[in-house]
């Protein structure tokens, strides 16, 4: 299906004002919060370089706003280490600042720009609507002359921005584009590492700008934080857009929540892994074997010279060598991929295109697509049959990336952990962060079994993926029961769902809650959809038995 023209583009003004339409609650733990600022960085890094200027400074804006006005008043910001996590987060609010400042000129300049075309075509449609009457013999060819109907029939489409197209009828485009994609900043990423750059640096840079454009986009400042200074900067942007704030609902302090409420769960997570290979994904440059070429066997965009006629070398040994990294087959292909592939997209770029929302919540936000490889449950069943054998469950982390406005889930990670029948704890939580930095992945989901139950959400599975759709709307829980050859794609609603869980302060392993629809499919119909072909890693981090 063609793609449309996308929405038309947003002031500053309205930009901010969808930044600050979001629901902070204070019963969250702090390390979910600290989480989903780090979220918003990674995901306008990707909006950014894709050229979406509006999505980046929302991000931007919004994350200012939870560092600076939400997080400070947590009732867990002064404890244990969250006092240094969030003066980390005041630096990246400070180095963001300047990222804000230059995109509002490009954003402000788009915008005038499409107010600019509706003033000359209400203007001529004015002066069509006289001619008319005037002459109502008059052709509609005509109107086409004085260029009314030549104007275009989306501004942010005539200004070279993206298309957008529905993710269920572009799958393979969009495994296409996942390929590609993941492999490029996999490349790019390893690239910097040899470079020998700390992983302090390597943070510094990743929320100073662009991947690719670190260099440019760090600015280094080794000054102290100054509070007050960062909330006159966020006081000014403001006043610049001087947009109406609205109180965000949920909002409360410290002293009013109660000691009851602050109810917590284990999460899924994931010990930093040193050792893990991804050989497959580097690139190394093509070297001849004869001998007779010698210092022409680097890489030069010119083909070897030939050699002499009587050192008898054949043709084959001076072909050029097969570029098997080049035009990388996936493992796993649609029977019909191959024959109804559209050689014309294979070269599509992210820039090009964007993928509208799928679904949306009961409140109306829209939600990004999920793409998921059909496999990946299979897989995964594979891996805990020994503990569903024992009745003992099992559970991973679906990690993946942001590509044009679309989530792929490209790694499962299976954490080491302790089950029972009706529960698994993972092991070291804070390893499972470190490691998603450290691959630059975001956390999407989870999967566990239930060995001998029916396919469901239990209450515990209800609060542990409370913290996954804080962290993300999007993000999913798939639950498999192996023993009835049943599984599900589920989320919580929102309404009433997110909110009877953040507000539930019983502790029971299996309790009841009052609304009905608390979660809902996710998958038939939903934002989820399965996308064959679609390659995806597992990691198993469990130690050897």
């Amino acid at each position: 299906m063609a793609g449309q023209g996308p929405a038309p583009p947003m002031s500053v003004e309205q930009i901010v004002h969808q930044a600050e339409k979001f629901e902070y609650n204070p019963l969250v733990p702090f390390r979910h919060w600290s989480r989903s600022a780090g979220t918003l960085l990674k995901e306008a890094d990707i909006y950014e370089s894709e050229g979406n200027d509006q999505q980046a400074y929302l991000l931007l804006f919004r994350h200012a706003r939870l560092v600076l006005d939400n997080l400070p008043t947590h009732p867990e910001a002064r404890s244990g280490g969250n006092e240094s996590t969030l003066h980390q987060l005041r630096k990246d609010v400070l180095r963001n600042f300047t990222r804000l400042e230059t995109l509002k000129p490009r954003i402000n300049k788009r915008y005038d720009r499409y107010q600019w075309i509706l003033k000359e075509r209400s203007q001529a449609k004015t002066v069509n609507d006289r001619s008319v009457l005037l002459s109502p013999g008059r052709s509609e060819n005509a109107t086409d002359k004085r260029g009314y109907s030549r104007l275009p029939s989306d501004p942010a489409l005539s200004n070279g921005h993206p298309e957008t197209l529905t993710a269920g009828e572009n799958r393979d485009l969009a495994v296409q584009l996942a390929h590609k994609e993941i492999r490029r900043r996999a490349t790019a990423r390893k690239a910097t590492r040899q470079a020998g750059i700390s992983e302090e640096e390597e943070h510094e840079r990743r929320t100073a700008g662009l991947w690719g454009d670190w260099e440019e986009a760090l600015t280094k400042n080794d000054q102290s934080i100054d509070q007050e200074l960062l909330s006159k900067q966020m006081h000014n942007v403001r006043l610049q857009v001087d947009s109406t704030k609205d109180d965000v609902p949920g909002h409360a302090s410290s002293q009013d929540l109660p000691e009851s409420n602050r109810a917590y769960y284990r999460y899924p997570s994931v010990p930093q892994q040193t050792s893990y290979d991804r050989s497959a994904l580097q690139m190394s440059a093509p070297r001849t074997n004869s001998d007779t070429l010698g210092e022409l066997a680097t890489p030069t965009l010119k083909p070897p010279l030939r050699p002499p006629k009587d050192l008898g070398l054949s043709i084959d040994s001076h072909s050029l060598p097969f570029r098997q990294d080049k035009e990388h087959i996936p493992r796993i292909q649609s029977p019909d991929q191959s024959s109804t592939s559209n050689p014309a997209q294979q070269d599509r770029q992210p820039t090009t295109f964007t993928f509208k929302p799928s679904a949306y919540l009961e409140n109306g936000t829209p939600l990004r697509t999920i793409f998921l490889p059909p496999d990946l449950r299979h897989r995964f069943l594979s891996m805990a049959l020994s503990n569903t054998r024992a009745n003992l469950e099992t559970c991973g982390i679906l990690c993946g990336t942001l590509i044009s406005n679309a989530l792929f889930i490209s790694k499962l990670v299976i954490p080491e952990q302790e089950s029972t029948s009706d529960t698994c704890e993972t092991i070291n939580e804070s390893d499972l962060f470190d490691y998603v930095d450290g691959e630059d992945l975001m956390v999407l989901g989870w999967i566990h079994t239930h060995p001998t139950q029916t396919c469901f959400m239990s209450s515990r599975d209800l609060h542990t993926h409370c913290g996954y759709q804080v962290m993300m709307p999007e993000s999913i829980a798939i639950v498999c029961a192996p023993s009835k050859g049943d599984w599900g794609v589920f989320r919580l609603t929102d309404p009433p769902g997110m909110k009877s869980v953040l507000n539930c302060t019983q502790s029971g392993l299996f309790h009841p809650h009052a609304e009905s629809n608390i979660y809902t499919d996710a998958l038939r119909p939903g934002h989820v959809y399965e996308a064959r072909g679609l390659e995806f890693d597992v990691v198993d981090l469990r130690p050897a038995s």
